[in-house]
């Protein structure tokens, strides 16, 4: 969604398209973008990359604001063209249990395709995940592990977002809205409230506009707290 569509929709709520607003498009932009570095430690939409293995990558690149799991790409064994490929330990171990005692000696034709059909089976819904820690300030995952991991790793981690336009998720961009507004009546009613007036015709709504600002804000910023992904790292 672009910064144009954010600063139009909160216009026309404060507004009604009638009112004249004392604020211009690069105020309301600004205010956006204040909720939008609210909203960033609770965004828990993630992204999946797979790059090479190294025991201490460099995360840089990819605006990495928590790194959640982290995953082997390919796992260990031979293909039948004599190329290394990767197993997860996990499976390896049921693939164990399945075949009755140790891999490599079955006792008949039969036992082995049934073993393999039920570790294929299982290889659908099991993974192991690796040991890593990520150095927020130095942006540098290390990664340990005591087996080869293969070519490459596969990273699920929750990016930074620099602009609005970043935001995709049709949950995200609504929560931004309504904290957007929120922000933009509260500033609207100190404004508004900043001189009184005595003997006037009519009178500014600054008290109502800081009340629904200061209730909307609230109710937002409690959603997002009760709401909060606690599985996911939090910077």
């Amino acid at each position: 969604m672009k910064m144009q569509a954010y600063v139009d929709e909160i216009k026309l709520d404060v507004t009604g398209g009638i009112l004249e607003l004392e604020i211009g498009d690069e105020t309301i932009q600004k205010i956006v973008n204040s909720a939008m570095r609210e909203l960033q430690r609770y965004i828990c939409s993630t992204k999946l990359i797979t790059i090479p293995y190294s025991k201490c990558i460099d995360m840089s690149n990819y605006k990495v604001n928590a790194i959640t799991k982290v995953f082997r790409a390919n796992g260990e064994g031979t293909t039948s063209d004599g190329d290394n490929y990767s197993t997860d330990p996990l499976q390896l171990s049921f693939y164990q249990l399945a075949s009755g005692g140790n891999m490599y000696n079955f006792n008949d034709y039969v036992s082995r395709y049934a073993s393999w059909n039920t570790i294929q089976q299982i290889s659908n819904t099991t993974s192991t995940d690796l040991a890593w820690y990520y150095e927020d300030s130095e942006k540098k995952l290390y990664i340990n592990t005591t087996m080869t991991t293969g070519a490459n790793v596969s990273i699920e981690y929750v990016p930074r977002f620099d602009n609005v336009e970043e935001i995709t998720s049709d949950y995200w961009i609504d929560i931004l809205m309504r904290l957007s507004k929120a922000l933009t009546k509260l500033t609207l009613g100190r404004i508004r409230g900043r001189y009184t007036q005595s003997n006037a015709l009519w009178t500014s709504d600054a008290a109502q506009m800081l009340q629904d600002g200061q209730t909307e804000l609230a109710e937002i910023r409690q959603h997002l707290l009760t709401n909060t992904q606690l599985i996911y790292p939090m910077d």
